[in-house]
């Protein structure tokens, strides 16, 4: 599906809100019963949309209204424009309530805000408008493809596979769905079948939705030279300042990952000017500005980022930033940010998200250890990716389990992957399993690839490099 932004909005409030009904839910405590959690969080659910969303909620129709195919193009909706997108989308289905085409693209819209803002409470809403375009359309391809975006977007890879392969039964050149598809089946880790999906794509849809995705494939085979190729030629081509901070984006976040942080933060201070609100780049800047040191910066920068949308990743990254300063008071802010990635899962399971990669990750760190192994598990048992393979193998470790881990650890790095996180767990995993060798080897390469790539890792895995000498 094609990129979008965080346009700057007369939404802060609404914002802040969110981010206020999420501290709230999680300063209940970490300990809560499942069924507690299930029922809380979809209170914090209603909390966080607070009836804003819903034209049309309690009427006969059931759903949210948005735009359409005729009031509103699906591209206008990477065109930095969603949220008045969404509203001409709603105002023109009050009047034209059969309009499938339009139905359709406002599931669309809902899926993209929902991930740009942070917010799984609107895959509900999502849903409930695919539905109705398939309703008055059945075999819609825009709501086909909606479909598999919306599975995607709450890690059902397989069944979003299979709506991408039935919508482009009726569009083979739909881009959303084409895009979709080499989503799908990177999720579910059938690299191969990805990169002939990407090939596909780029003959039938060339364009930065599929360019970005190509490069990613080709970059999870290592080939890091022609995934930024293909990226620099999806910027050359991009034109919607949408389409250029997404971009943009990418690339600084393929020049982080192999340590280039002059180049990565050249590409973030792009994308930002394209759209001064673009999370990732907001994300990713002060990513790259922890890693050249510059500690000050990177925690307002990603305190600025949690405050708007407290997704896992940036929450757990500045719990470690807090950590590794060591401030007076920073371990309890550092706690604070923990306790919000909880909050955050129970809401996103609340509304059908999978959400046991996000529990494994950061619960194997700073959480539930035992629970960590659980969702590790359960993620593996759906699908085998150099993702899930590393979150099952640091789960297995964390929970003394070394022995187990260390083909897992082996198989995240089996495609040619370059992570400097994947490095440092093999390593560490090795040197538990005895292999002092091949630990020392896979620490220094992680160091060397990305010195910065955790202010916490790094850290460990120089000091276990000290310990093993």
């Amino acid at each position: 599906m094609a990129p979008g932004t965080n346009e700057k909005q007369p939404t802060e409030a609404k914002d802040d809100e969110r981010v206020s009904a999420l501290r709230r839910f999680a300063a209940a405590g970490r300990n809560w019963r499942r069924a507690q959690l299930a029922g809380s969080a979809a209170l914090l659910a209603i909390a966080l949309t607070g009836g804003a969303i819903a034209f049309g909620a309690s009427g006969n129709s059931g759903t949210a209204p948005m735009a359409s195919s005729s009031a509103v193009s699906p591209g206008l909706l990477a065109s930095g424009s969603l949220d008045a997108s969404i509203a001409s989308l709603q105002a023109h289905l009050r009047t034209q309530p059969k309009d499938s085409d339009s139905w359709a693209t406002l599931g669309l819209a809902y899926v993209e805000q929902a991930r740009t803002k942070g917010d799984p409470s609107r895959y509900p809403q999502a849903e409930k408008s695919l539905k109705r375009a398939l309703q008055i359309t059945p075999g819609n391809d825009q709501a086909l493809a909606g479909e598999a975006a919306l599975a995607a977007a709450r890690h059902e890879f397989a069944q979003a596979l299979t709506y991408a392969d039935q919508a482009l039964k009726q569009n083979p050149y739909s881009a959303d769905a084409l895009s979709s598809r080499v989503d799908a089946l990177v999720e579910l880790g059938r690299y191969d079948d990805a990169a002939k999906a990407a090939d596909l794509a780029d003959q039938r849809k060339p364009g930065v939705p599929v360019f970005t995705r190509y490069a990613y494939v080709r970059e999870l085979r290592g080939d890091v030279k022609t995934a930024r190729q293909v990226l620099r030629q999806a910027l050359a081509t991009a034109t919607s300042k949408g389409d250029i901070a997404y971009v943009s984006a990418q690339l600084g976040l393929l020049a982080w990952n192999q340590g280039d942080y002059k180049s990565a933060l050249d590409y973030y201070a792009r994308a930002l000017t394209a759209d001064e609100n673009y999370l990732p780049a907001l994300e990713g800047r002060a990513r790259a500005q922890a890693a050249t040191g510059d500690r000050a910066d990177a925690i307002k920068g990603m305190e600025l980022v949690v405050s708007r949308y407290p997704l896992p990743q940036p929450l757990v990254e500045l719990g470690e930033l807090y950590e590794d300063r060591g401030a007076k008071g920073d371990k309890a802010k550092a706690e604070d940010q923990y306790a919000l990635v909880e909050a955050w899962i129970a809401l996103a399971r609340a509304n059908g998200v999978n959400a046991d990669l996000d529990t494994a990750l950061a619960a194997a760190d700073h959480g539930d250890k035992a629970e960590a192994l659980k969702a590790a598990r359960a993620e593996w048992a759906r699908r085998h990716t150099v993702h899930t393979a590393d979150a099952l193998a640091w789960a297995l470790h964390v929970n003394g389990k070394d022995k187990e881990a260390l083909p897992y650890a082996r198989q995240a790095s089996a495609t040619g992957y370059l992570s400097a996180s994947f490095s440092y767990h093999l390593g560490i995993i090795e040197l538990a399993n005895g292999q002092q060798a091949a630990g020392r080897a896979a620490l220094t390469k992680a160091l060397k690839l990305n010195p910065g790539f955790s202010p916490l890792g790094a850290r460990a895995a120089r000091k276990a490099l000290e310990a093993s000498k």
